[in-house]
């Protein structure tokens, strides 16, 4: 399944490819998994630069914005206290992880218990988690992202009343909360507030910052691997960091189009009754990519029920 072939057939004969592909037990090809991790690894180095760290970006740095390349911002000491000193995971490779894409392929999934079982699971954007959906896209989660657009639509940039999102954040525990702060000036002073609001509540759970060179490098990767976007989508930066920091990746929730590979019409989220829309971000472009490197042996997508 060469991802430049699949980009050009026709949705009905994609879908006749990937049920076909079904048929086969999906293994790790150890040799193609550990060449593409390799490759990545060079490129972006997650256990070293994922998040910024206290390491990584020193007191008083011009850290570099990732599009407003133009703009900095200065690492003072308050801002550097928020900032762990070193990557959290830097020495520790999981075995199992999941990356839980949001779509609504996962809707009658049944795939929550098999969600839960795994080492590491990675979710994005503050999904909904609760009773209702727990059968399909489980409970465990160790790493969420929050897009500040989320904050500033859901939670009024956090500028008056701040319990609700501290209560919306308690459905995760104790997971750790990533934002990508230094993508933009925009994303800076409310994933701060982020920080503020969860060290005022005495929150238990961390807070990351993506570290801007990061993810521009891992836009240039996918770029250089046929995937064409104004920006990487949340659950593709997840999936990049799973890629080196876990041996063995799943990727359930994935999947850009309006209707399951057995042809009945989905929603765009697991969560709503919304139609699938074209978007800022490269969707079939990315399911292609993963497709073809579930064809390999890299990573595995589930799009069908869980036993």
């Amino acid at each position: 399944m060469n991802v430049k072939v699949l980009s050009m057939v026709k949705q009905a004969e994609l879908f006749e490819r990937w049920r076909r592909m079904q048929v086969c037990r999906w293994e790790i090809n150890e040799t193609e998994a550990k060449a593409f991790k390799s490759y990545l690894s060079r490129c972006c180095n997650a256990p070293s630069f994922l998040f910024t760290t206290q390491k990584n970006t020193p007191l008083g740095t011009k850290l570099k914005y990732e599009v407003d390349s133009s703009g900095t911002y200065n690492i003072n000491s308050e801002i550097f206290k928020m900032f762990p000193k070193d990557m959290p995971y830097s020495r520790t490779q999981f075995k199992k992880c999941a990356v839980i894409g949001n779509g609504g392929i996962l809707k009658s999934s049944g795939c929550g218990r098999e969600i839960d079982s795994m080492d590491f699971v990675f979710r994005c954007n503050l999904p909904p988690i609760s009773e209702k959906y727990v059968l399909d896209v489980g409970f465990k989660t160790d790493i969420v992202t929050i897009n500040p657009s989320i904050i500033a639509d859901r939670f009024h940039k956090l500028e008056k009343w701040r319990r609700p999102f501290y209560t919306a954040l308690q459905a995760y525990e104790n997971a750790s909360v990533v934002l990508p702060a230094f993508y933009n000036t925009r994303n800076t002073d409310v994933s701060f507030r982020v920080k503020y609001v969860l060290d005022d509540f005495e929150s238990q759970q961390s807070v990351y910052f993506f570290h801007p060179q990061y993810l521009l490098n891992a836009s240039r990767f996918w770029s250089n691997q046929g995937v064409r976007a104004k920006r990487l989508s949340s659950g593709l930066m997840l999936v990049t960091a799973a890629l080196e920091l876990c041996h063995e990746v799943h990727l359930y929730g994935f999947w850009a189009f309006p209707m399951n590979p057995s042809g009945i019409f989905i929603t765009h989220h697991y969560y709503d009754n919304v139609k699938p829309r074209p978007g800022f971000h490269a969707m079939p472009s990315e399911i292609f990519k993963f497709l073809h490197m579930h064809s390999k042996g890299v990573l595995r997508v589930h799009t069908g029920t869980c036993s």
